[in-house]
């Protein structure tokens, strides 16, 4: 018993190094995908390529919220695995308290990642919010650049009405 929950213990250890690894993979995917959605705000045809990042943007973030949540649940019912055979097992009260203590560090590990996790969600929503404002102003800008157009085209036709008469 002792040398299987020590297996575990090992095996949640590499999970947890495994999850942290690619959770820091994860922020710098976003910390480069952000300096993207400023690069393509640069551009000229703004709107097409946002909405597409914006789509892609969600669709990786979605899909790594995901796992992380199955890694998460995978940890917890590791963790009340561990639980359930430390109270089952004969193994002295000391043996019990050291198992309790890596539990409570598992599940410190795991709300770490629960926090990250919505910290992921929150930066996506506000990267769409900041998508659409502006897609919003690059409309308002075009709408105030054919009307500056119109006006000057009519300037000129006045001026060369004008000079005709003179």
């Amino acid at each position: 018993d002792r040398d299987t929950d020590k297996k575990r213990i090992e095996e949640l250890l590499e999970e947890n190094m495994v999850l942290e690894i690619a959770q820091k993979q994860s922020m710098n995917e976003s910390v480069h995908l952000g300096w993207e959605l400023e690069q393509l705000s640069k551009s000229t045809d703004l709107a097409d390529s946002k909405k597409s990042f914006v789509f892609e943007l969600n669709e990786c973030a979605s899909s790594r919220i995901l796992k992380l949540e199955k890694d998460n649940q995978s940890l917890q019912n590791t963790i009340q695995e561990l639980r359930d055979a430390s109270l089952t097992s004969r193994e002295s009260s000391l043996k019990f308290v050291e198992l309790e203590k890596e539990n409570q560090q598992l599940s410190k590990k795991i709300e770490k990642l629960q926090n990250q996790i919505e910290k992921e969600k929150q930066s996506n929503q506000d990267l769409e919010t900041l998508s659409e404002e502006l897609i919003k102003d690059k409309e308002q800008l075009q709408v105030a650049m054919e009307t500056l157009k119109a006006d000057k085209d009519r300037q000129i036709k006045d001026l060369k009405q004008e000079n005709d008469h003179l």
